[in-house]
């Protein structure tokens, strides 16, 4: 745990060795806001403490907002969801003895929030069966601080990643999540900024966040991400000649030297211009791309390259573009290493 809060640059962490159980974990992580001083620290005791589970990653910031608001105010709080399955009791026998009427009961979610002294003070009082065997903080501070918990109903991506199944869902949610942000660099050069305009035009329909910027924008990593006022992960560079790598080969140094390739891998497409029945060989173009997308993917950033046919003729650039937007598209959400180095062609 050490190494990935140094990996990933958090601060104002304090690792806390866990329980054998969830709540013996969860008492740790109280009790050091009162004894962090044994740890070489000084953690100041918070007014309101969230509990939240890492296997719920998806979790707002404003549902934290919200469950720290209403355990000032009600003492504790948590997320709710509605069932999805209705709850049924078996007999001893493995028959069916009683069922919960779907519609009066939530599945109980987290975050959940407290005021620190009432959490603090019903783990002192619980029993070592609740701390081996309980699974619900409000449970607690209703049971021992006589305290009920204000239930808010949280979004429906609180669900709990416990499955192998949940994997494949957790994953596809991140690429998604990345995949909203595109930047569309190009230079000043009259075919460059057409194709950089149409495929803003193509593109904005499948992404929900597209911007075209000319190179004289930006200067530094902060300028890149400040105009789209967060975090963009997607990038295309647009280079007018089919061989032309100078910008791309520019852009990936700016973001490595950047260090904002920690938390998720970046991706870069590097388009290249080409004329029909054009002989030239692309050969340098494919050694290049290559050999830039190995080093770039030591920093986390996966560079693919794209082949457009420049045309004149308006008809046949829309569709070259047309076809190279559905690409860069399955591209960005799918982030295939795979195919780092490779070049497309439309």
């Amino acid at each position: 745990m050490k190494t990935i809060v140094n990996k990933y640059g958090h601060k104002r962490i304090t690792v806390v060795v866990g329980g054998e159980t969830r709540h013996r974990s969860i008492f740790n992580g109280l009790k050091v806001f009162l004894d962090g001083q044994s740890l070489g620290s000084v953690i100041q005791k918070p007014e309101v403490v969230i509990i939240h589970d890492a296997v719920r990653p998806f979790v707002e910031e404003d549902i934290l907002l919200q469950v720290a608001i209403s355990a000032r105010q009600y003492g504790a709080a948590g997320a709710v969801r509605p069932l999805v399955s209705t709850v049924i009791a078996s007999s001893p026998e493995g028959c069916l003895d009683h069922s919960l009427e779907r519609a009066k009961y939530r599945a109980s979610e987290m975050p959940q929030a407290f005021l620190f002294d009432i959490i603090y003070q019903a783990y002192l009082k619980c029993t070592e069966y609740d701390l081996d065997f309980g699974t619900e903080c409000l449970h607690l501070a209703l049971e021992y601080s006589n305290t009920k918990a204000k239930l808010l109903e949280g979004p429906p991506d609180l669900w709990k990643v416990t499955y192998k199944r949940d994997l494949y869902a957790a994953e596809s949610m991140i690429k998604e999540r990345l995949s909203q942000h595109l930047c569309i660099i190009t230079n000043i050069n009259e075919e460059a900024i057409e194709v950089g305009f149409q495929l803003h035009e193509n593109l904005k329909h499948h992404i929900s966040h597209v911007k075209a910027i000319s190179l004289s924008m930006y200067k530094t990593v902060q300028d890149l991400q400040n105009i789209f006022h967060g975090e963009c992960y997607n990038f295309i560079c647009i280079n007018v000649k089919e061989s032309d790598l100078e910008e791309t080969c520019k852009l990936v140094d700016l973001l490595k030297n950047g260090k904002v390739t920690t938390s998720y891998p970046l991706v870069v497409i590097s388009i290249h211009l080409t004329v029909p029945n054009c002989c030239s060989s692309d050969t340098q173009t494919l050694t290049g791309i290559r050999q830039l997308a190995k080093e770039a993917k030591k920093s986390n950033i996966l560079v693919y390259g794209l082949l457009i046919t420049y045309s004149k003729d308006a008809s046949r650039l829309q569709e070259s573009v047309c076809e190279g937007s559905s690409i860069i598209t399955a591209l960005i959400k799918v982030r295939n290493p795979a195919l780092l180095g490779q070049i497309m062609t439309v």
